[in-house]
Parts: C-alpha cells; structure tokens; sequence
C-alpha cells in the first residue's frame, strides 16, 4: 500500500512538472502564432484593393509622365479681308517635345502657312518657334524653340497594339486655360484608311473613342506605360466621337526626316492602295489573305511605266512583306525617289515579280 501512495506522488509530480514546462514553452495569444497567422491572412485581405488602386495611378502616372513634355502651339495667319485690310486670324494646337534641342512634333494643319508661332511649355514658359520641316501626306510637322530644361517625351511602338487596349490623349482642347486637358479611351481599331482627296490617303491609323477635338492636335496618344504611341489629329471633320492617331512608328520615320533633312524624300509607285480583306478577295478571287490591291495606276508613274494593272496584288518589295498599306507607306518613307525595287505580286493566280525605279511623289 505505501508503494502504491509513492507511485501516485511520483505520478502527480511528473504530471506537474511535465504541464509546468509546456506552460513556459507555449505561446500566449499575442505570441509568435497569432503574428504568423496574422500574417498568412494579410494577401487575402488586401489583394482586391491593391488591383484597384494600382490601375488608378498607373493612369495618373502616365498623365504625370506625359505632361511635362506636351506644349501649347498658338498661331497667327495674315489674311486679307474684302476691302484689302489684314485680318490676323489665330489657331491652337498642341505638340510633343522630341529633344533637348528644341525640336516639337505636332500636326502639318496645325502650323501650315502660319505667319507666327508660339510654343507654351507645361510650366508657363513662352517662346517662338520656327518651322524646320512638314510633310502634308501625314500631316505632320516639326517646329523647334530655342529652351533650356526641357524634357523629351518617352516614345513606345506601335507594332504590338491591340484593340481594347487602354489609351489616354493629352492636348490643349479648345485653347482652355489651366493646363493640358486628358481623356481616356481605349484603341478602337487599327490600321485605318482616311482618304483626304483623290490622290491622298492618311493609312495605318489608329482610331480610338478617347475624346481628340480641335487644339488637341499634334498631341500624344500614349499607352498606360506614358509611352507615346500615337500623335492626335483633329484633321477629320464631324467624326461624331471617333479619333484617329497617326501611329509613332511612321511618326519616328518622318519627324527623324524631318529634323536631319527639313522634308521627307518619299519614294513613289504611283497607285492607290486597299487592303486585302476576306470580302475584296472573294469579291476578286484574289489567291492571298494578306497584301496590298491596286485600285488604281496612275498614268505616267512607275507602276504604270512598268506594266502593272488594276487588281494586281504586292505582296512584298525586294525582302520586305507587304501585308496591308502601312506596310506600304513605312516602306516608300524609308526608300528615296530613284531607288531601284523589286515587286513581288500575284495577277491573278499568277506570282510575277518586275523592276522599278522609284520616283518622287507629285
């Protein structure tokens, strides 16, 4: 019996000690658990609102990026008035700093024939600026000023848009005061064709819903990255709501012309260009998905001294592809009249190729 009492003690006692040191080991309930579950939970609760928060100054940021290197171009044109007095009339528009040298990028309609020209940067600044070169067929056109601290736009690529993505235009709407005005939107199309008169086509636009009126023109359409990605015209009458951008990519090509040579040495075919689309090739029986139609030759030009005919399709010149007539336009932009090219193009179900010499455009 007294071995039984012992061995009980002997048991009440480990039991003790034994619940003594779990105490001592444990956690309470503001302890090392409770700060590692705590911490486990704090994605979960707060991913959603990180997702909302990060698109919102994404934008803001882009507007940020973007607004310093965006300026104010006020203009003034002499005229005469029907008794022979001079009217100035005056006109805004807006344009993107390309350098630190001076050189602004805007639209050809926005400076052509203008008497004076004013640039106001985003920080009051004013100066004058002359015209150093445009090119009417895309309605662009670079200026330059005479500035210290000034600050270049960032300028993206057009190649890799998608419709549906996220734009913002930034320009000087209306001439209002207080800064630039910015409007969002998203690409509504791409690769578009305006046809400005009988021998003139505007070709591989952008076209957004993002608000560009009159005096947000030669300012970017930028992606959310604040990259510049296209440049606003205005040039389009009673679009009822529609924009158009000329995208960067030709922008680069012509305003790099424009700044080292004062106007762009295009090379000329001598057509009018379509696209090929499913129903113009089964319109035509046409043996391609892609390239470019010729919906006219124009007499005394390239095309016509060389043979080519209505309905042929170019698919490439020399190695480069030819899909649409963007492809087209980079192409004549990057090659000067008198370059020799070689034409690859289907009449009919035939694939032919001729030589031609490129000329200057009329």
């Amino acid at each position: 019996m007294r071995y039984i009492n012992l061995y009980k003690i002997f048991l009440i006692v480990l039991f003790n000690l034994i619940f003594l040191i779990a105490c001592e080991n444990s956690t309470d309930i503001n302890g090392t658990s409770s700060d590692l579950t705590s911490q486990s939970v704090k994605p979960i609760n707060t991913s959603l609102p990180l997702v909302v928060v990060s698109e919102s100054l994404t934008t803001i940021q882009a507007v940020g990026l973007l607004t310093p290197s965006v300026v104010q171009i006020s203009t003034e044109q002499l005229s005469l008035g029907s008794f022979n007095q001079v009217i100035p009339r005056s006109g805004v528009g807006s344009g993107i700093i390309l350098d630190t040298q001076g050189h602004i990028l805007t639209n050809n309609h926005v400076v052509e024939g203008r008497n004076s020209i004013d640039v106001t940067l985003s920080d009051g600044r004013s100066f004058g600026a002359r015209l150093v070169g445009s090119d009417p067929r895309t309605d662009l056109a670079v200026i330059k000023i005479t500035s210290e601290s000034l600050v270049p736009a960032k300028l993206g690529n057009s190649e890799n848009l998608s419709v549906g993505e996220d734009v913002i235009a930034v320009g000087h709407a209306l001439a209002l005061k207080g800064g630039p005005t910015v409007s969002k939107g998203v690409i509504s199309a791409l690769e578009r064709t305006i046809d400005l008169d009988a021998q003139t086509s505007m070709v591989d636009l952008i076209q957004t819903d993002a608000s560009i009126n009159p005096g947000n023109s030669g300012g970017p359409l930028s992606n959310l990255a604040g990259e510049v990605i296209g440049i606003n015209t205005a040039i389009i009458d009673d679009s009822n709501g529609i924009g158009f951008a000329i995208n960067i990519d030709d922008a680069k090509i012509v305003s790099d012309q424009l700044v080292k040579k004062g106007e762009v040495q295009r090379g000329f075919i001598g057509i009018s260009p379509f696209n090929v689309t499913k129903a113009l090739k089964e319109q035509l029986e046409l043996p391609v998905e892609e390239g470019v139609v010729i919906g006219r030759v124009i007499p005394e030009f390239p095309a016509s001294q060389s043979g080519m005919q209505v309905e042929d399709v170019i698919i490439k010149l020399n190695q480069v592809d030819i899909t649409n007539a963007g492809d087209l336009s980079k192409f004549l932009i990057s090659n000067a009249p008198g370059t020799k090219i070689l034409v690859t193009f289907y009449r009919k179900s035939e694939l032919l190729q001729l030589e031609l010499t490129l000329s200057d455009a009329p």
